[in-house]
């Protein structure tokens, strides 16, 4: 028996509890063996029925003395009721529509319960347990009772899958693994599990679920924890390696004049950082080894003219480039910026768009496959089957974090050659996000913002500052200034309370804003109608933009000078820098103001973060602490697999030496069997299907 074999080899999974099995994911054997508990309730104990006390948790063992069975309800729900006791008291417990207990439900049988107690029918005298998260009937009168106690696991479950039924096939699959029917191989070799003091993998397994005590508990998360990063980082590495050492990369030659014409041309310098970045990248495409570099910079930091650069240095080598925006109206920006710099000295760019005709589209493959066009920009448009090009040496993914790893690898593929790769995110990401995500990737950070940007001046105020902060936003609008006004729902919801942009559209349309054009877009509208809106919003015909986090990834409009987002106390830090950093991009002093309810603490400190500081890498490490890494992975669309025991935020430690552990691995060899049975099975999707070239 195998972990990839379906769950439907374990006893008394049909195909009925199969598929709702597969409801909660649980496809394979491997599934249900990583399907790890969320919590444990302690059972070590017994509670004498005669000390408990109404409101409190306990585990009971008794015999049952009486079995009473009513119905009730218009459907005639089945209501079983026995009474135990254990000679110091009596304690009733109930089951609601499990009319099949009623054949083990007898009396003078022992029953091992737990739960939380309360009076019987609101009363004052006899309690009862209704509500139990666990209970065995014990039908072998030689069985012993505290045997049956210890630390159980409570799994996330769904309603038609009940904690009992994850236990047995938890139990059964790791009865089967020891035994040795079914296989558990190691995947961490074994000078590594000496060396950080891993315990074996079957035993982890097992005291994950099972536990003798909550020091073994720890012990089992911290090896399969450990399992977890360094299998993703031995990915990670592997990629790297056989990418240097199997793939033959582009070897380009020094800067020249044209690279030199485009620098000289800029109408700033760069800053150190951006500097840095760029030595970076020519030292890498100067190398016979394909580039695969991250250029992670906060908003507005400068990362468009590295790329801009960088594919210049492609068409200077008589190569082509390729730039993949992850929206339309940001494809456009950058081909008017680019085009409006590099076509003056010959470069040929074109902008790929989804809203071009058939034709048009017909004659843009046609230029590109006969080398036309120099550097082409454009979204998904990019990985259609029918781009091909004649010499593709540069591909440039912006803002990655909306992309797949897969759809980077379909973009890569397309060239005649191994082309290098730019990767680009203006989000931030803690150092030990970056290399969970990033890890196959070289990285830059530009973390500097240009001389003579304006700080965006930032306030937290309560709602009932409304009204004046709406006042200050007129009073910018009739200076010759656009706004945002940002929320976090689209249209109104009673039972949240929180602000929708339908409403808040409304309200200031109707109000305060009445003559001035304003303009609503979320992510309800078809994308040409959004994309029409911020076209307006770009061109200066919408003065006031209400809507919601779909401008996180926009446009620069330098003329935008205010940003109010309200209910900012529901957006995670690193969204509200996002937000932010759509202002304060022209030479006009620029406010953004966050109404907020500061009900909690945390939300108190979020907000505080928020106003002390503008630094995009100092804010993504607060979020991580205040918010966890789950909320941050699940806005990025990194195609890297759920982590499901590891936390990043948390095991710090552990990723480091994980890391360390995987790059030993990796160049000594060891154990590369074991490990790569153990990717081949776990990750084959996110290592290597995409590793074909």
């Amino acid at each position: 028996m195998e972990l990839s074999d379906d769950i439907e080899v374990l006893k008394g999974v049909g195909p009925k509890k199969a598929q709702q099995l597969h409801g909660l994911g649980l496809c394979s054997l491997f599934d249900l063996l990583t399907h790890f508990p969320r919590s444990y309730e302690d059972q070590s104990s017994i509670t004498p029925i005669g000390r408990l006390e109404a409101g409190e948790r306990a585990t009971v063992a008794g015999v049952i003395t009486g079995l009473q069975e009513k119905r009730a309800g218009r459907r005639g729900m089945v209501i079983l009721t026995a009474t135990i006791s254990d000679g110091t008291g009596f304690l009733q417990l109930t089951w609601f529509n499990q009319k099949f207990l009623k054949q083990k439900l007898k009396t003078g049988r022992r029953i091992f319960a737990s739960g939380r107690t309360a009076y019987a029918y609101g009363g004052q005298g006899q309690l009862a347990m209704s509500q139990m998260t666990s209970f065995e009937i014990v039908e072998d009168e030689g069985a012993d009772m505290e045997a049956k106690c210890g630390i159980l696991p409570v799994y996330s479950a769904g309603e038609n899958v009940k904690q009992s039924m994850l236990r047995a096939l938890t139990e059964q699959l790791l009865g089967l693994a020891e035994s040795g029917q079914l296989a558990l191989p190691e995947v961490i070799p074994e000078g590594v599990r000496q060396q950080y003091g891993l315990l074996p993998r079957l035993l982890a397994c097992r005291q994950i679920h099972y536990p003798e005590d909550r020091q073994q508990v720890e012990k089992a998360r911290y090896r399969l924890a450990f399992e977890e990063l360094y299998l993703i980082q031995y990915g990670l590495m592997l990629l790297k390696k056989r990418r240097q050492e199997r793939q033959q990369g582009i070897r380009f030659a020094s800067c020249g004049s044209l690279t030199g014409g485009v620098l000289s041309s800029l109408p700033f310098r760069l800053t150190d950082d951006q500097q840095k970045a760029w030595q970076d990248i020519c030292n890498d495409m100067e190398r016979p080894v394909p580039m695969r570099r991250l250029v992670q910079g906060d908003v507005g930091s400068g990362k468009t003219v590295i790329a801009m650069l960088a594919l210049v240095k492609a068409v200077e080598n008589g190569f082509q480039g390729a730039m993949m925006a992850p929206t339309e109206i940001l494809a456009r920006q950058h081909f008017e910026s680019f085009s409006g710099a590099l076509e003056p000295l010959g470069i040929r760019v074109a902008l790929l768009s989804g809203r071009l005709t058939k034709k048009q589209k017909q004659e843009m493959y046609d230029r590109l496959a006969a080398h036309d066009i120099d550097i082409v920009i454009g979204t998904h448009a990019l990985i259609q089957e029918d781009v091909s090009f004649a010499n593709l040496g540069l591909v440039v993914t912006d803002e990655q974090h909306r992309f797949g790893i897969n759809q980077r690898a379909v973009l890569e593929k397309k060239g005649r050659l191994v082309p290098d790769v730019l990767v680009m995110t203006a989000t931030p990401i803690p150092r030990t996000l970056t290399l969970t995500v990033y890890g196959d990737l070289e990285v830059s950070l530009i973390r500097q913002l240009p001389p003579g940007r304006k700080p965006v001046r930032t306030f937290v105020r309560g709602r009932d500052r409304r009204e004046l902060i709406y006042k200050f936003v007129l009073e910018e609008i009739k200076k010759g200034r656009q706004a945002y006004v940002v929320c976090p729902l689209i249209e109104m919801n009673e039972d949240s309370g929180l602000s929708s942009a339908q409403e808040v559209y409304e309200e200031l349309t109707g109000g305060i804003f009445y003559g001035i054009k304003c303009g609503l877009v979320h992510g309800k509208l078809k994308q040409k109608e959004k994309e029409e809106l911020m076209q307006e919003f770009y061109e200066g015909k919408i003065k006031l933009l209400v809507a919601t986090t779909v401008i996180e990834v926009g446009v620069n409009v330098p003329n935008a000078s205010i940003m109010v987002v309200e209910n900012a106390q529901r957006f995670g830090l690193a969204q509200l820098h996002q937000l932010r950093g759509r202002i304060g991009r022209g030479e006009y002093a620029s406010y953004c103001i966050f109404v907020a309810e500061e009900r909690t603490e945390a939300a108190r400190q979020r907000m505080e973060i928020m106003e002390r500081t503008t630094d995009g890498f100092v804010l993504a490490e607060e979020d991580l602490k205040l918010r966890g890494p789950g909320q941050f992975f699940g806005s990025m669309q990194h195609g890297l697999p759920d982590l499901k025991i590891a936390d990043v935020g948390q095991d710090i430690d552990i990723l480091l030496r994980a890391r360390q552990a995987a790059m030993e691995t990796v160049k000594g060899g060891e154990g590369m069997p074991e490990v790569l049975a153990a990717l081949q099975m776990q990750y084959r999707e996110q290592f290597f299907n995409i590793t074909e070239n």
